[in-house]
């Protein structure tokens, strides 16, 4: 299982985690977050792929975004159709598309993506289109008809290893762990040792 650790802005913080060898990184190219990129970000190491988040935003935009920051993923968080994500797919990054659920979900509604996207991701629905820090039912994901490689997101901390286990241990496709705001001191900065020992029970499971 793989770990991505989103919300990252502060360079020195950035090279911080970096030592810490999450495979994905993720950087939020959308204004109204309080996590927003708005100026450039350090290199990483190849072994961590950057992901870009957006929501809703122009293909020129994010084609702009990807090639700026290098970025080897884009993580789609609004209502982008399957041709928009096929349109992503050519930029020859891995595409993302983020799903919200509350109290049910229409897993009929994932079919059109099958082809445009390379991982689907699994957040709360919340005021904002990701990083509100609570989850939702995970046991709602056993309705999940499909074998596409999907990501865990939602308020998701050190006290949710044992769910995280027990879903390992289900035929579910579990891909990738994503993490934020439980790991934050402030928006955008993360609590590094925190993310160590976190990382560390993760890859024992």
């Amino acid at each position: 299982m793989k770990l991505k650790v989103c919300g990252m802005r502060e360079p020195q913080n950035i090279i911080s985690l970096g030592a810490l060898q999450p495979d994905y990184m993720g950087f939020i190219f959308w204004a109204p977050s309080s996590r927003y990129v708005a100026s450039t970000t350090p290199t990483l190491p190849n072994t961590i792929k950057k992901t870009g988040v957006f929501v809703d935003a122009s293909i020129d935009y994010i084609q702009s975004m990807v090639n700026e920051h290098a970025l080897q993923a884009v993580q789609l968080h609004g209502e982008e159709t399957p041709n928009y994500c096929a349109l992503i797919q050519e930029f020859k990054v891995e595409v993302i598309k983020a799903f919200s659920i509350q109290d049910h979900f229409d897993f009929s509604s994932l079919e059109p993506y099958e082809k445009s996207c390379d991982f689907f991701l699994f957040d709360t629905k919340g005021e904002l289109p990701g990083g509100n820090g609570y989850g939702f039912d995970w046991s709602i994901l056993s309705g999940y008809p499909s074998t596409k490689p999907f990501f865990l997101s939602g308020g998701i901390g050190q006290e949710h290893l044992a769910e995280i286990k027990a879903l390992l241990n289900t035929d579910l496709p579990l891909y990738a762990i994503d993490v934020n705001s439980k790991f934050e001191l402030a928006p955008a900065q993360k609590n590094i040792e925190a993310l160590i020992q976190f990382k560390n029970e993760v890859y024992e499971l």
